[in-house]
């Protein structure tokens, strides 16, 4: 009864749909388990519902707000990080012992190699747990300047000694001269779960690196919902439409099984040797160990692209669903990783105006990659704002929302109301949100509110966006979004891939294959690019576009080793 009182109250209002997330915040525990047999009962009558009522449904792929994770992932299927030991020696002498494990998260463990070097002084590269991609932070310019040789590993002083290691940790070495540090390295899973999520659906955040980790949280859930309503890729429809990715909140990972295969495909050289790096050692040089770093991350950012949100918009698609992301927080890029979606989505807070930068970093997304829908988490709001927030209050919010490139607004939130009547205030969802359901004193005045917002969204869906410029992005992997002035000029913002596979000129004019055009592209304040690109810009300039920035001299990848160093 609670169901059908939400949405019809939803659409008697001019609502059209509902983004359902299943989150523990503070609201008593029920009795149905998450995907268990009486939930997906009660998914089969909001799907059936939604169809009578002509409303859309998406649903997020997971309990909670965050990633895509629940009980079905196993450790082993889990988003995987490096981990090591360190054992002294010195030789010459025959070494037989076992080298300690390095650590286990949900008891899961497996060796990656094990490499030996003369043991070299204190230095270690500043910020290099970012560097590495093992915390999403901002990622600090790279280290400069020559070090001693007793600062720094050779490159051909790294020995590796994996075969002589035995599945129970026992390595036997005839140890050269010298004194040397022996490094067991593997991988663990982070422990990240997905949150905030009841008991019963929460667990491991799945591998976003490797595409079974997706599949794999796709299978366990909204293929069986998929089965359970019937979809058919291709049927236009309403009720169950599209399955939904929110913003990142789970941290970064470094490592997947096949890591060491996709470095070598993608970046041309086996990161093997040169993995004390990421202990925060130097190889060769600070410069060609900062260059590894920025492989690593490049990597990173291109797996979670191409295997976590890629592959999540073919599996919804194969089931006959749209696929929404909120794309930033993430150790990618934003904006390609937006722009595997059908539908970016920013979000934008009251009465403070935070998280705006995302509404206009996920309308480029949109602009540059053809999508024509850009949603936006709208109204979004903290305990201090509890009831106190209105229409006349949020109309200024959703407009600049607009300006911002946003045309629909996915309103936070709908906190579910179990029961038939309208108790008062019913419930909640903890400290978050406005109360925007059908126990507010002015639900049933909100039509003509809602009439205006549809009719924005549906003007500014008409046409394209026009800019000025647009703004390319540094290749400094994990990329955000920048917020400029406008001075005059509107402006996007694009990653190197749009450059490289998107752009061309036409009559003076930068253009894309969706119809977007730019009178100038601006290049980013970095001395780096990688040759590919540098040489795209080139052909850009040649066949008669404006492009501005300053000169790059050197590629910031190690790709090609050891002709690293020759300039570009």
């Amino acid at each position: 009864g609670g169901i059908t009182a939400d949405l019809e109250a939803m659409k008697r209002v001019g609502i059209g749909g509902v983004l359902i997330m299943e989150v523990d915040q503070g609201a008593p525990v029920g009795p149905v388990d998450f995907m268990g047999d009486k939930w997906r009962e009660l998914f089969r009558h909001v799907h059936a519902e939604a169809q009578r009522l002509g409303l859309e449904v998406n649903m997020n792929n997971d309990a909670g707000w965050n990633g895509s994770g629940g009980p079905w992932i196993k450790p082993e299927q889990a988003m995987q990080e490096v981990v090591w030991t360190e054992t002294e020696i010195t030789g010459p002498q025959k070494f037989s012992g076992t080298l300690v494990q390095p650590m286990a998260v949900a008891g899961y463990y497996r060796d990656i190699a094990v490499l030996a070097f003369k043991r070299v002084g204190d230095y270690r590269i500043p910020n290099v747990e970012s560097k590495a991609a093992f915390q999403r932070r901002g990622i600090h310019k790279p280290s400069k300047g020559d070090l001693s040789p007793l600062m720094t590993i050779s490159r051909d002083g790294v020995v590796n000694l994996t075969e002589k290691m035995n599945s129970a940790g026992r390595l036997e070495w005839e140890i050269p001269e010298g004194d040397w540090t022996v490094i067991r390295f593997g991988h663990t899973c982070t422990g990240v779960e997905n949150a905030p999520a009841p008991k019963t659906g929460r667990g491991l955040e799945c591998d976003k690196l490797n595409r079974e980790g997706i599949e794999a949280n796709f299978n366990a859930m909204m293929a069986k919902l998929a089965d359970d309503t019937g979809l058919e890729p291709g049927k236009t429809q309403v009720g169950l439409v599209a399955t939904h990715i929110d913003s990142w909140e789970n941290g970064s990972q470094n490592w997947t099984a096949k890591m060491r295969d996709e470095f070598q495909r993608r970046r041309g050289y086996d990161l093997l040797p040169f993995l004390p790096v990421l202990t925060g050692r130097v190889v060769v040089s600070s410069d060609v160990s900062e260059r590894f770093l920025w492989d690593v991350r490049q990597t990173v950012s291109e797996l979670v692209i191409e295997n976590y949100a890629g592959r999540m918009k073919e599996l919804a698609h194969a089931r006959g669903m749209r696929f929404t992301v909120e794309a930033y927080g993430s150790p990618c890029d934003h904006i390609p990783y937006g722009g595997q979606s059908d539908e970016p989505m920013g979000e934008f807070w009251t009465p403070g105006g935070g998280a705006i930068e995302t509404c206009r970093g996920m309308a480029s997304t949109g602009h540059v990659y053809g999508k024509r829908i850009i949603g936006a988490e709208a109204f979004t709001s903290a305990d201090q704002e509890r009831w106190l927030e209105h229409p006349a209050i949020l109309k200024s919010h959703g407009d600049r929302a607009f300006c911002e490139g946003i045309n629909r607004f996915v309103f936070h939130r709908y906190a579910l109301q179990p029961w038939t009547q309208d108790y008062r205030p019913g419930m909640t969802m903890g400290p978050w949100g406005q109360h925007y359901e059908r126990t507010q004193t002015w639900w049933e005045w909100t039509p003509s509110w809602h009439e205006y917002l549809a009719r924005c969204q549906f003007m500014l869906r008409q046409g394209l966006f026009v800019a000025d410029i647009c703004r390319l992005q540094a290749e400094a992997p994990p990329q955000g979004f920048g917020y400029f002035e406008r001075k005059g000029y509107d402006w996007d913002e694009c990653g190197a891939d749009v450059v490289l596979t998107r752009m061309s000129v036409r009559d003076g004019r930068i253009v894309l294959p969706d119809g977007m055009s730019y009178r100038l592209l601006v290049l980013p304040q970095t001395n780096t690019m990688t040759p590919r690109l540098l040489s795209k810009i080139k052909e850009l300039v040649e066949a008669g576009a404006t492009i501005v920035g300053p000169r790059p001299t050197r590629s910031p990848s190690l790709s090609g080793y050891p002709e690293c160093d020759a300039e570009i």
